[in-house]
């Protein structure tokens, strides 16, 4: 039997709603076709976005969405995507497929859409091969209710009143797609760009720096040595992929070991949030600089036949526990952890919704959000559980990643990934400073290949969890191989 205690009065940080955010690129099928189908489309739509997707984002509280980019943003000229669509410029999109780009979605689009949603947009800025000027007048446009050359631009597009945009990315993956620049000088470019990202009217810029990739510690020591006072986030991004780069696996076709590997990959996430975590300490103890893990999923090959430049990929069971594993580490260190991208929101990498013409399908990646929602903005609280390891010559992976949380209602929320493809685990919960009176229970659990399609689109999904018994001092379940659970007492 394994130990699990919770103790609802050990209070520690808040978990932000934004660690439950979405990313979003000009890549592929994510925004033409995934959110944009034109309002002449006969896919129902609003103001052109799919009613659909805009309808699913909503079920699952979207707190924020990170656009245009991705490697596209540092190639990305703002000014070509606003104004009379029929008069917009139209680019080959280098780093995707090759495509032509229309920009026919563009600013006045993408705020719309968050409108729509519900969800706070975070913009990212064009470093790599834009300007100080351009960028600055970005934001200007955006945001100035002043008597201003880009708030009359804005004006005179149709949109009189400036949005709020808090947050705002000064480039993105400058160290590889954004420039291959060296951590110094991104650094001194960085603080250069930034100066003139500034605040209009009530608007206050939540400033973010290219952080990261993966274990590069060097880059976050440069980063906050010399600019930490100019910014309020730095952002890391860590895919999970197995294999080399040129022959990353099957989405739906994998062994048990590559399953195993894939956990591990996953699980690396813990040790990158301690050791940035730890250099971001250094120099910021007062954690004024939050860690934003603003591109995160698995990647593996694209789908047979589809255009390679696209990254599309199906989602299994296998991706479920990756988006389960990676969000209660998330929570675990939102004490640090400010905010947390998904890569992609729609037809892109780990997705959480997949569409074909009409039809739209939501991936078993997309019922974990579904479940974890309710952690948003709730305060995490003390727990510890008792986890094994599942070894071999191949692997050496934890069975148990939890989080637990309480909500300004006093409700208490513990999510639970069981990632041992063959045991069940016999948990027996002790509540310390918490009495419940009732008790409810939801699973997500199938096969580790499982997954949705067009013709069957429920095979994996959310369901009651009964197997769990209240008694004198917390609680017993039993969590089956496979499996993420979510209980939650009042």
């Amino acid at each position: 039997m394994v130990k699990y205690v919770i103790n609802a009065s050990k209070k520690k940080s808040q978990i932000s709603k934004h660690i439950y955010g979405h990313f979003s690129e000009h890549l592929g099928r994510c925004i033409y076709g995934g959110i944009w189908v034109g309002e002449e489309s006969d896919i129902p739509n609003t103001h052109g976005c799919r009613n659909d997707v805009v309808e699913a984002l909503k079920n699952i509280n979207i707190p924020v969405l990170r656009w245009p980019g991705g490697c596209f943003a540092d190639e990305y000229h703002w000014k070509d995507g606003i104004g009379p669509v029929d008069r917009r410029k139209k680019m080959i999109n280098t780093n995707w497929g090759g495509v032509v780009e229309d920009n026919s979605f563009g600013t006045h689009e993408f705020l719309e859409f968050c409108e729509l949603i519900g969800a706070e947009p975070y913009i990212c800025g064009n470093l790599g091969s834009g300007t100080v000027q351009e960028m600055s007048e970005w934001v200007e446009y955006m945001t100035s209710d002043s008597i201003s050359p880009m708030a009359d631009l804005r004006k005179s597009n149709g949109k009189e009143n400036p949005w709020k945009v808090k947050y705002f990315g000064v480039g993105n993956e400058n160290w590889g797609c954004g420039g291959n620049m060296r951590a110094e000088y991104y650094a001194d470019e960085y603080r250069r760009y930034a100066s003139y990202v500034k605040d209009y009217s009530s608007n206050k810029i939540f400033k973010v720096a290219c952080g990261p990739s993966a274990d590069d510690y060097n880059w976050t020591e440069v980063l906050m040595e010399r600019a930490c006072k100019y910014m309020q986030g730095l952002a890391l991004h860590y895919y999970t992929i197995i294999g080399p780069w040129e022959n990353k696996g099957s989405a739906t076709d994998f062994s048990e070991i590559d399953y195993y590997r894939t956990m591990d990959k996953t699980l690396y996430m813990e040790e990158l949030l301690i050791k940035h975590s730890a250099i971001m300490d250094k120099y910021d103890p007062d954690k004024n600089v939050a860690l934003l893990v603003d591109e995160w999923g698995s990647w593996y090959d694209v789908e047979p036949g589809t255009n390679p430049g696209f990254l599309y990929q199906q989602n299994t069971m296998r991706d479920a526990m990756i988006a389960g594993i990676n969000l209660n580490l998330f929570n675990q260190h939102s004490d640090r952890v400010h905010m947390a991208n998904i890569a992609q929101l729609v037809n892109v990498l780990q997705a959480i919704i997949l569409t074909e013409g009409r039809k739209m399908i939501l991936t078993p990646t997309y019922h974990v959000f579904d479940m974890y929602k309710v952690h948003q903005d709730n305060t995490l609280v003390e727990s510890y559980i008792n986890t094994s390891e599942i070894t071999s010559e191949e692997y050496k992976v934890r069975d148990l990643v939890e989080s637990v949380s309480l909500d300004e209602n006093n409700k208490l929320y513990i999510t639970i990934c069981n990632t041992d493809l063959h045991n069940p685990k016999l948990v027996n919960t002790e509540l310390i400073d918490y009495t419940p009176n009732n008790l409810e229970g939801k699973i997500i659990t199938e096969a580790m290949n499982a997954h949705n399609t067009f013709d069957a689109p429920q095979v994996v999904a959310m369901k009651d969890f009964n197997d769990v018994i209240l008694n004198e001092n917390g609680f017993t379940m039993t969590l089956p191989p496979c499996s993420i659970v979510r209980i939650t007492l009042e």
